[in-house]
């Protein structure tokens, strides 16, 4: 007879019972053990060794040579959602291509991010889509649908949304807490993750560092009450790295790392990204918390089965039926034309006099200049690559070599001091691999080079090309290309070919030193020590201490020597060329990443030097910003010609970036967040009320530099024929686009919608709908959309539900958020918003309508609210409470010391509030107070109170 296989080897049974076998033969501590990160292999079962988190948010990251796409947020430029689903099909293969080489590289992979661009200095903009929910779901849902591929069984990758919720912000992004209201918590936070895991491509989702209403994401109970009523998927919840001990070491949340362990595994935590690849000290933290009584083993087996339904749709315990387990697309010209396809699909027109695009002909010549002309920027979660095209490259290629000059605009220097010129020793530097071509699992552990021999002072100075990325941030490059580096041994080398690393060692500062007339110390920004020239070499003291063979000296003083200033380089170009192309921007890795956010919009004064140094010696001039982030361009836009933007483009970035210029494509990327005119226009970073301070384009009634949903062509086109109507629970738009130019191009077709006459501050509009469309010269396009009714509706706080309200909605079609081009009205038989029924329902503390110096807060480490004050003036406004025929007393459930003061009417009640066991100690207080009829009720908090909710007491009561 044929042997059966054991149960949860058997392709012939549903997952489920499979499990069931596979759980009823793990022992304890074999399950303990999968809740790490790094899961080991159960040999005695054939169970080989898994992990969660695979980093691949445009391409596969830390792991080696990939194709590299655009960044995120320029993938969400392209407002494009099959090429974003071809583009995450592409790396989900060669996810797969390059498990089979390397099994290191896993299969659960933590992409995409979902996280809203609220606030545009959010440090990690690059790594998110869009400001707009709309737009942001779209995408992932594209993206995440190309990672998990089409069968209805097996999954090529299983896609993890990043974070968890309301996050952005790196300022004290593991203990600072985002006061998120109901309304935006429904109509804007949760929106993008619901679309994207309701549409069935997403295996769980990674909570964020910060904490929701002053409790830690990690033990958010939304994950039950909302994430995990949207699929009928056992989704997965992996942390974040280093989170649960967060928990208890900066958040102080718990007294405990078991408390902390058994909270967030309640809470629905299945897998544990702690300590690297050491596993013992979670799971003994796992077993301390069950041995204390604080979990039970159904805990345990529920986090599980989770992991384990993901593993088996990964097609683990089925290789031979998995369809995904042959795939060895890697680096294909297929993905090689995809990513230049995406990056020119990415660029985004901002303003166009006529001066493009450029007919490159003979004898034309281009100055090609700029501190990012010559460059290809990687983030933090770039792959190594293994193509390149730089601006200068691709124009080159595209306009011939003859007919280009190039200035990079650094500022070349030499640094003097006591012991004679800094200098680069001469040393061959090898053809050393970029930093981390070899993968890495922890890619902050790589070490920079140590082979190479340190700088030191002597009779020949060494010119180095500074630049100056803001905030007095610096690098120095010598002549070969390398950039100035420290290595762990504290050793200064010019060893890097970019900047970057989790702890970026290529940057310094330049500090005036009162003493010495014109000369300056040199910080270095990874370590905040000061470079000294020491006898072994120049070297980088302890903060605060000393070089060793340089007693007394915390950094030595150098006298800096300028020997060319950039933009002299840069006018002598564009002065000798038709047409300048100034390309500005960012690094990547400096003044905006993860752990730091940018602190002002402007784009750094050195290269405004530039911009203003090419247009003053040649009025052709175009400025090209390749950045991750919007900046504050006003001064470029009154006085260029032509400006574009694109998001740092990936592999292909210069030679999409020629084409458009050249006219072989039509640019039709549209900014997918708003661009501001100046830092005075934005809220705090840590505001996260986009109702109450009126953020993103949803709210924002200001005027910004460029719109939301902005970005021209090379061609014309029309709006016409707007119609729309109702169609049981959808609402039915189309419209007619046609392009009226001469040029074949694309179009993205925006549908916007407003409530007309709202009972609540609602958007001024919101994108409910988008296409991307190639026509040709003349040709014209029906565009439908199918707009769910539930999506006019917003969270009404009065019931504590989502509402679709009765009335008048407005269809809006165009080009941008500030460009309507043709208008509809449907009218929709909603619910009519009834008055609030405090008699029955009393009052939720963070159920208002409109606060003013007040934050949500968590009323218990498990669940629900209150509200505190963060201001001596504030106040809460709860409006048309129903208070019947009247009433004639209150309770007042707070916790803390002060009081509650409630105005209804003119009329004022105090509320001593006495409690005094700490924030969680909530006592109920009494108050007498006369009201009645529909009337608006105000509430001011004194002292640390924290209220928690209000009831009333009628008149027959």
């Amino acid at each position: 007879m044929t042997e059966q296989p054991q149960p949860f080897r058997d392709p012939r049974l549903p997952f489920a019972k499979r499990i069931d076998d596979l759980i009823g033969r793990l022992t304890p501590d074999e399950r303990i053990a999968m809740l790490h990160q790094f899961a080991p292999a159960v040999d005695r079962l054939g169970l080989g060794a898994f992990r969660t988190g695979q980093e691949a948010l445009h391409g596969v990251a830390w792991m080696g040579p990939a194709t590299v796409f655009p960044q995120a947020v320029g993938l969400g430029a392209t407002w494009n959602g099959e090429l974003v689903r071809r583009v995450g099909e592409a790396v989900g293969n060669e996810v797969r291509a390059k498990r089979a080489e390397d099994d290191r590289v896993g299969l659960n992979v933590w992409a995409p991010t979902v996280n809203l661009l609220r606030h545009p200095l959010w440090g990690r903009g690059e790594e998110g889509y869009s400001e707009d929910a709309c737009l942001t779901s779209a995408i992932a849902v594209a993206y995440t649908r190309g990672l998990r591929g089409d069968h209805p069984h097996y999954w090529r990758t299983a896609p993890v949304l990043k974070h968890w919720l309301a996050h952005n912000n790196e300022t004290g992004r593991d203990t600072s807490s985002s006061s998120v209201r109901p309304r935006v918590l429904h109509e804007y936070d949760l929106k993008a993750f619901r679309s994207a895991v309701r549409a069935g491509a997403v295996a769980g989702v990674m909570p964020a560092y910060n904490l929701v209403n002053g409790r830690p994401n990690h033990v958010s109970p939304l994950l039950a009450q909302q994430l995990r009523t949207w699929s009928d998927r056992s989704l997965v919840v992996c942390s974040d790295a280093g989170a649960p001990s967060n928990l208890v070491d900066s958040e102080h949340y718990f007294d405990t790392h078991e408390e902390a362990t058994a909270a967030a595994l309640r809470a629905g935590v299945d897998s544990f990204t702690d300590h690297g690849q050491d596993s013992s000290v979670m799971t003994g933290r796992v077993r301390g918390a069950l041995e204390r009584g604080l979990i039970d083993e159904h805990d345990i087996d529920t986090a599980v089965r989770r992991l384990l339904e993901l593993r088996f749709s990964l097609g683990e315990f089925d290789p031979d039926l998995d369809p995904y387990a042959q795939a060895a697309d890697f680096d294909t010209a297929g993905h090689r034309a995809l990513a230049q396809e995406a990056a020119e699909q990415a660029v985004v027109l901002l303003k166009n006099d006529g001066l493009l695009p450029l007919e490159p002909a003979a004898g034309t010549t281009v100055a090609v200049v700029g501190l990012l002309a010559d460059a290809c920027k990687l983030d933090w979660y770039s792959g190594t690559l293994i193509h390149r095209s730089t601006p200068l490259d691709g124009i080159r290629e595209r306009f011939g070599a003859e007919n280009v000059v190039f200035a990079e605009g650094a500022d070349l220097v030499r640094f003097k001091c006591a012991d004679g010129w800094l200098q680069v020793p001469a040393a061959d530097a090898g053809q050393g691999a970029p930093r981390g071509a070899q993968g890495a699992l922890d890619p902050a552990l790589v070490a920079g080079r140590t082979d190479l021999p340190p700088l030191t002072c002597g009779d020949t100075p060494t010119e180095l090309a500074l630049v100056d990325w803001g905030n007095g941030v610096i690098t120095l490059r010598e002549p070969a290309g390398r950039y100035l580096s420290v290595a762990d041994d504290g050793y200064v080398r010019a060893s890097a070919d970019e900047p970057g690393g989790w702890i970026v060692q290529e940057t310094f500062r330049l500090e005036a030193v009162e003493e010495h007339a014109g000369g300056h110390r040199l910080l270095h920004v990874g370590t905040g020590g000061y470079v000294s020239v020491a006898a072994g070499g120049v070297k980088v003291a302890a903060p605060g201490g000393e070089v060793p063979g340089r007693a007394g000296s915390s950094g030595t003083v150098f006298e800096t020597e300028v020997t060319e200033r950039g933009e002299g380089a840069v006018a002598r170009a564009a002065a000798s060329a038709d047409t300048v192309i100034v390309v500005a921007g960012n690094d990547a890795h400096i003044n905006g990443r993860e752990t730091e956010d940018r602190t002002t919009l402007d784009l750094p004064a050195h290269q405004e030097r530039l911009w203003r140094a090419a247009h003053a010696a040649n009025p052709r001039t175009v400025l090209a910003v390749t950045s991750a982030y919007p900046y504050a361009l006003t001064d470029a836009a009154a006085a260029l010609p032509a400006l574009l933007w694109t998001a740092h483009g990936g592999q292909a970035a210069g030679t999409a970036l020629a084409r458009v210029l050249a006219g072989d494509v039509s640019p039709a990327g549209r900014l997918p967040q708003t661009w501001y005119a100046s830092d005075t226009e934005l809220p705090g970073l840590l505001d996260y009320d986009i109702i109450g301070s009126r953020q993103t384009y949803l709210y924002y009634r200001g005027t910004p530099l460029y719109p939301f949903g902005h970005g021209l062509s090379y061609s014309e086109f029309s709006y016409s024929a707007l119609a729309a109507e109702r169609a049981g629970d959808l609402v039915r738009v189309s419209l007619t686009v046609t392009n009226t130019g001469s040029v074949a191009a694309d179009e993205v077709a925006q549908l916007y919608v407003r409530a007309v006459a709202p009972s609540v501050l609602r958007p001024l509009r919101q994108l409910a709908g988008h296409r991307r469309l190639h026509l040709a010269p003349g040709a014209a396009e029906r565009v439908g959309f199918d707009v769910p009714v539930t999506e006019l509706g917003h969270w009404d706080v009065a019931h504590g539900r989502w509402t679709v309200e009765r009335g008048a909605y407005e269809f809006q079609a165009g080009a941008s958020s500030a460009d309507i081009r043709a208008v509809t009205v449907v009218t929709v038989e909603g619910e009519p918003i009834a008055p609030r029924a405090v008699l029955t329902r009393g009052l939720e503390a963070a159920d208002y309508d409109e606060q003013l110096g007040t934050a949500i807060v968590d009323r218990t480490k498990a669940d629900e609210d209150a509200v505190t004050p963060i201001a001596e003036r504030n106040e809460l406004l709860y409006r048309n409470c129903d208070f019947g025929a009247g009433v004639r007393g209150l309770t007042v459930s707070a916790s803390g010391r002060g009081a509650v003061r409630i105005s209804v009417d003119g009329a004022t009640v105090t509320v001593p509030v006495t409690a005094g066991g700490g924030p969680y100690d909530y006592r109920v207080q009494r108050a007498a107070i006369a009201a009645s009829g529909i009337r608006d009720l105000r509430v001011a908090l004194d002292g640390t109170v924290r209220l928690a909710r209000i009831a009333f007491t009628g008149e027959g009561e």
